[in-house]
């Protein structure tokens, strides 16, 4: 059995542009990204424990050091709060108080889990740009969980085909939750395009993050996914790190990468992405090993 943690980045309002009230129009955010993590299940318990012991070690130094008092379930990674520190010092106590040193080895501890675990890294980004105009934040949503989910059912029935997949989701609203619930009954019994789903659980299970170090570690990835097609610049390192670790099918061409889609197929960050993903892993490893779908 592989867990695959799914996390988001990005708003999923499908509106890119906002007509202020004295006609001018303030551009708005244009990209939105899923992000699935696949870990199999007997590693589960390494990253578990490994994780765990090393955020204990920093509460109990703050306990002992500033007489900061926390739990483990205030102890949540997310990317916003590492990177924002306004919003860390209003959400978390404890990554406040640690210093930039432990912040990034806290971070780097979840990164490494990615390879220490051959892990496998699925993502859609949604280019909101060219959705039809009465797309709804409930089917932008609804889509890239599809895609995702059809590249889990590939992946699993290339590679594992003796195993299952586990969906966890980031708890979210009553409404949302119901509707992704709703989408993957729909896609188990009736499939997907050319797809049927063999491999794939019955059900999704929501989670609160703060009690998932692997959705925790699907936050990161999906900002760095994000952050690379918002700015159109594959060289950001926290994305480039994680190139390696995408699934792509052995019969795929090498200018392709299954893991990695992007939504619709008319949107300009396609043929963007093959060209900067292409010229990167011309400079990092031979080309016959992977490419840009």
């Amino acid at each position: 059995m592989y867990f695959f943690y799914i996390d988001d980045s990005g708003n999923r309002d499908p509106d890119v542009k906002l007509i202020r009230p004295d006609g001018s129009i303030f551009v708005k955010d244009h990209v939105y990204v899923l992000t699935a993590v696949g870990l199999y299940e007997g590693a589960w318990k390494q990253v578990e424990e490994e994780i765990t012991d090393y955020k204990l070690q920093l509460r109990q130094a703050l306990r002992s050091q500033q007489g900061i008092l926390t739990d483990i379930i205030d102890c949540e990674v997310k990317s916003t709060l590492l990177r924002n520190a306004k919003e860390r010092a209003a959400r978390s106590p404890f990554l406040h108080a640690l210093s930039d040193d432990q912040r990034t080895s806290l971070a780097e501890l979840y990164y490494s889990q990615l390879a220490k675990h051959r892990m496998h890294l699925l993502s859609v980004v949604i280019d909101k740009r060219h959705l039809h105009p009465d797309t709804s934040s409930h089917f932008l949503h609804l889509k890239a969980y599809e895609i995702l989910l059809e590249r889990i059912e590939r992946l699993l029935g290339e590679r594992y085909r003796k195993h299952k997949a586990i969906v966890v989701m980031d708890d979210s609203s009553r409404d949302l939750n119901r509707a992704v619930a709703m989408k993957h009954a729909q896609l188990l019994h009736r499939g997907g395009q050319r797809i049927l789903f063999d491999h794939i659980g019955e059900y999704p299970f929501f989670t609160e993050s703060s009690l998932s170090h692997g959705v925790q570690l699907a936050d990161l990835c999906a900002y760095n996914v994000y952050r690379a097609f918002r700015n159109e610049d594959f060289s950001y390192p926290y994305f480039a790190r994680l190139l390696p670790h995408y699934y792509n099918s052995r019969n795929t061409p090498a200018n392709k990468l299954d893991g990695l889609k992007v939504f619709p197929d008319d949107s300009p960050l396609v043929a963007w992405a093959r060209v900067a993903y292409t010229t990167t892993i011309q400079n990092t490893k031979p080309a016959s090993e992977g490419g840009f779908r």
